[in-house]
């Protein structure tokens, strides 16, 4: 099956949890469905959903830290400021899988910044590949979401949009629960897509 891998790359990342407002703001070890397809419609400038392209995807970063920022709280028509800590990634690295090749000048040319987060977090596409991924038995898959439930993974539940909608005041679609996978868990049973490249294995999200 052929594919189109681009690799990204970014100095900071963060992906906030759905569930916290204020206080501390941790990040997810990885970036929800809807921040992929919110970086593929910023590279293609125009709304991009799963029924465009299918998407698989694995992440890694070096480090975890938290800093101070300084947020501002909205009461009516005013605003205060307050001080919040919030966690943020270090030195990672996105490889993005989508069986829509259509994309591909997308990626060589991208109409908006690649962020990896919050407007802050500009990211870096080092390398835009076509590469041939073949279904495969006994191949290590992780570092990504997987869909709950799915048989021989394991990892923290977290419900995710997979995409928002694109209107003014903007909708979560297509929640549902996924497991956040951050280990690289040998699959067995069902045969998996794999880069024999980087020797590991492929979640497609469709």
């Amino acid at each position: 099956m052929k594919t189109l891998r681009v690799k990204i790359r970014s100095w900071t990342a963060s992906f906030r949890y759905p569930i916290f407002v204020a206080g501390l703001q941790p990040t997810l070890p990885l970036p929800p469905l809807s921040t992929i397809y919110g970086l593929i419609s910023a590279a293609k400038g125009d709304i991009v959903t799963p029924e465009h392209t299918s998407v698989g995807y694995l992440f890694s970063f070096q480090a975890k830290a938290t800093d101070l920022e300084t947020i501002y709280e909205i009461e009516g028509l005013h605003a205060k400021s307050n001080v919040a800590n919030r966690e943020f990634l270090y030195d990672n690295e996105l490889y993005l899988y989508l069986d829509n090749l259509d994309l591909e000048e997308a990626f060589h040319q991208p109409h908006y910044p690649i962020l990896l987060g919050r407007s802050t977090e500009l990211a870096m596409i080092e390398e835009v590949k076509v590469v041939e991924l073949q279904e495969k038995t006994d191949v290590k898959v992780g570092r990504t979401l997987i869909p709950f439930p799915t048989k021989g993974f394991y990892g923290a539940l977290q419900a995710l949009p997979t995409h928002f909608s694109d209107e003014v005041n903007r909708k979560a679609l297509g929640t549902q629960p996924f497991f956040i996978v951050e280990d690289m868990i040998t699959v067995s049973e069902t045969p998996m897509l794999f880069d024999e490249e980087k020797n590991w294995g492929v979640y497609l999200h469709k």
